[in-house]
């Protein structure tokens, strides 16, 4: 009898709370929190990734101008000395060099980026489907 009596109760307790929630579009508010929440944290995850690559793009683009500069030098130095093969080898190797540098840190920029993307799309796809279920429960509710 006790045991009936406090499963009556709380069932009368739930079922009292649900529809204070559900009214004043309680689950609405909460969704909109929630996708403001996961929108908020799509930003942070794209923002560092961002930073990242700017960071690896400097520090490659640092390292490309050190070695055409070195080599530079090697090649006006071999121009000064009557050396012109030498010279158009050392300028060619040097903006080759530079070349794979500028393109590795663009193919690092494009990963970042598309690992960006599949974030925000994944925590968008959450969202939808926490306002999906939310709307769901409004809609029984309300």
């Amino acid at each position: 009898m006790k045991k009936a009596l406090m499963i009556g109760l709380s069932v009368l307790a739930i079922g009292s709370t649900v529809p204070a929630f559900a009214e004043d579009g309680h689950f609405d508010r909460r969704g909109d929190r929630i996708d403001a929440r996961l929108d908020n944290r799509g930003d942070r995850i794209n923002d560092r990734l961002d930073a990242k690559g700017d960071r690896i793009e400097n520090r490659l683009d640092a390292r490309g101008d050190r070695i055409n500069n070195r080599l530079d030098a090697a090649s006006a130095k071999a121009r000064a000395e009557g050396k012109t093969n030498l010279a158009d080898h050392l300028d060619r190797k040097g903006n080759r060099i530079e070349n794979h540098l500028d393109n590795k840190g663009n193919r690092i920029e494009a990963r970042l980026d598309r690992r960006g993307d599949r974030v925000e799309r994944r925590l968008d796809h959450r969202g939808d489907r926490i306002n999906r279920r939310l709307d769901r429960r409004d809609n029984r509710h309300g």
